[in-house]
């Protein structure tokens, strides 16, 4: 099995970039000039799955609006395009962490003689314990 991620592609119709002022020290750079970025990227609107979307909306995840918007502000990098970069592939790594079909669960019980084992060593454990204490003559 290999963990190559699948490739996701999104419309630039799909989301919306607009530059604001970063936060945070940088002196008059930060003053001046809109490097941070701000994504904006309507679920219910996007041309994916129903599925994906679905899945999209189920994340508990504080980015995610009640409306279904999923905003990524992006501010690591001094420049524009570095940072919306940064939006676009944080974007994918949102939407790639949902197409990954979750592994159904194969309900399991431990064997009889696990079971045996455990209740053995309880056992050993509690006579050991009961030989630490007081002896009375």
């Amino acid at each position: 099995m290999t963990n190559a991620k699948p490739p996701v592609h999104i419309d630039e119709s799909d989301y919306e970039l607009s530059a604001i002022r970063s936060a945070g020290s940088g002196g008059q750079n930060v003053n001046k000039v809109s490097t941070a970025i701000h994504l904006r990227f309507d679920i219910h609107q996007s041309h994916l799955d129903d599925k994906y979307k679905a899945r999209l909306l189920a994340l508990k995840d504080s980015r995610i609006s009640k409306e279904g918007i999923l905003i990524i502000k992006a501010q690591s990098y001094r420049t524009q395009e570095l940072n919306k970069e940064d939006a676009i592939k944080r974007l994918k790594d949102i939407i790639r962490s949902v197409m990954v079909e979750p592994k159904k669960r194969k309900p399991t019980r431990p064997s009889l003689n696990a079971k045996k084992k455990r209740v053995d060593s309880k056992k050993r454990v509690g006579t050991k314990k009961i030989l630490r204490g007081k002896i009375d003559y």
